[in-house]
């Protein structure tokens, strides 16, 4: 992965954190690198949640899509308030 991946890793997992800050109920503040990782975060749920509904037919793991990413960054916000309170 080169330079080029990274920052397209982290533009991927700002916006995916963006959509996960939006649909979530109530305020979430986070600051830009926290949103992105948020996102990169998510999707690693997401294609652990994507494994478990359905094996990929080489049994490798895959990167979650875009749904699957929102939702992941979702539970990871959950998780995240859960540890604070």
């Amino acid at each position: 992965m080169g330079i080029l991946g990274i920052i397209g890793m982290i533009i991927v997992g700002f916006i995916v954190g963006l959509l996960a800050r939006w649909f979530y109920p109530g305020a979430v503040i986070l600051g830009f690198w926290m949103t992105a990782l948020l996102g990169i975060g998510g999707s690693l749920v997401g294609g652990v949640l994507g494994s478990m509904l359905g094996n990929s037919p080489d049994g490798r793991y895959r990167p979650a899509g875009w749904i699957l990413s929102i939702i992941g960054a979702m539970i990871l916000i959950w998780a995240y308030l859960k540890l604070l309170n």
